[in-house]
């Protein structure tokens, strides 16, 4: 890979990658007035209509550039602050009241994004351009099966949001930096890994320990890059099995990420209603501990910290992610560039047929 393209697919990378969907916040951040975010490189306008459905444009008046989250909810629009625009929630400009009928007005000026309300997050599909449908939102079962009970944990991070995705592809950090944790304290400091291709994605485990410690993370993409991994509980925990966590992770901006993990107990009945008591009053605090551990040491890392690395056996969980995701970017830069050339190529005879029609 040449200097320059890696310095695409690092970007590209940083930004987060198109054609994916992404939560950005926790689904109690929008309400009817609109409000204002960074994420994945774009500065979003959110707000709901009159129904409760999230809408979202880039947070830009086509006019002057004014922010639109400053100005008045219409519904499935907003008007500008500063002169009155109104822009639909699919971009298009629907009324210009300083100048009726001018050119603006019918165009798709502002860019939009489809945005969904599910399971306590607000997502985002973040497509390189406008697209009629979005692929559907296919979370993992434990979200959506009601046989699972959930809570919601959301954070935000000093840190390049890949830094994280790196430290859950990591179960050996668990014995270490957790190693005073109620659910880590058990098995190997030493261990030999192996990965194994999933339906979606790829696993790495550890050979020969299971439902000791983080024993193994799941990577997985269904058009959404999540990660799954589970940790055992000792008796005290309750019913329902392991404790499971769900994560995804979406950039901020440079060297902030916000950092969702669900965390959930396969659970029924009296079951379910032990396991959430027994997560608000006892079990969430030492979870904020082990995932404060995290914080602290993530945030302590250099930016350049991945550059200056020396990788070993326990790494290859890591070094398969990057590479993967590399791969992914290398190829929407070359499909970005080709579309590109088709256009110029296209443009080229009719600007040839243009001018011989007016000679």
């Amino acid at each position: 890979m040449s200097t320059s393209t890696e310095a695409q697919v690092n970007k590209l990378l940083e930004r987060g990658l198109y054609d994916l969907w992404y939560p950005i916040c926790p689904s109690d951040f929008v309400k009817e007035k609109p409000v204002s975010m960074r994420r994945l490189g774009y500065k979003l306008a959110l707000w709901r209509d009159a129904g409760g459905v999230i809408r979202a444009l880039e947070d830009h008046c086509p006019h002057r550039g004014a922010p639109l989250s400053m100005g008045v909810n219409l519904g499935d629009r907003l008007a500008c602050p500063y002169h009155g625009i109104e822009v639909r929630c699919d971009g298009q400009v629907t009324k210009v009241p300083a100048s009726p009928g001018c050119t603006l007005e019918g165009t798709r000026a502002t860019r939009s994004f489809h945005v969904l309300d599910a399971h306590g997050a607000i997502w985002l599909y973040n497509s390189r351009s406008y697209v009629e449908t979005p692929p559907p939102l296919n979370l993992p079962e434990e979200l959506t099966s009601p046989e699972w009970s959930s809570f919601q944990c959301y954070v935000e991070w000093r840190g390049d949001y890949r830094y994280v995705a790196d430290n859950v592809m990591d179960p050996m950090h668990g014995t270490f930096v957790h190693k005073q944790s109620h659910s880590m304290s058990e098995g190997d400091i030493s261990a030999k890994f192996q990965l194994r291709r999933t339906e979606h994605g790829f696993m790495f485990e550890k050979a020969g320990q299971r439902g000791v410690n983080f024993d193994w993370t799941e990577w997985c993409d269904t058009d959404l890059h999540w990660m799954r991994l589970a940790i055992p509980y000792p008796k005290t925990g309750g019913p329902g099995g392991p404790f499971t966590i769900i994560g995804s992770y979406t950039p901020i901006v440079e060297n902030v990420a916000a950092v969702f993990h669900w965390r959930l107990r396969k659970v029924s009945g009296w079951q379910r209603n032990t396991w959430r008591f027994l997560y608000k009053n006892r079990l969430e605090a030492r979870h904020w501990v082990v995932l404060e551990q995290d914080r602290v040491m993530l945030e302590s890392m250099e930016p350049d910290a991945n550059q200056r690395e020396h990788l070993y056996e326990h790494d290859v969980g890591v070094s398969r992610l990057r590479r993967h995701k590399q791969s992914l970017a290398q190829k929407q830069i070359t499909a970005a560039r080709q579309a590109a050339e088709s256009k110029a190529a296209a443009a080229i005879p009719a600007a040839a047929d243009a001018a011989t029609a007016k000679a």
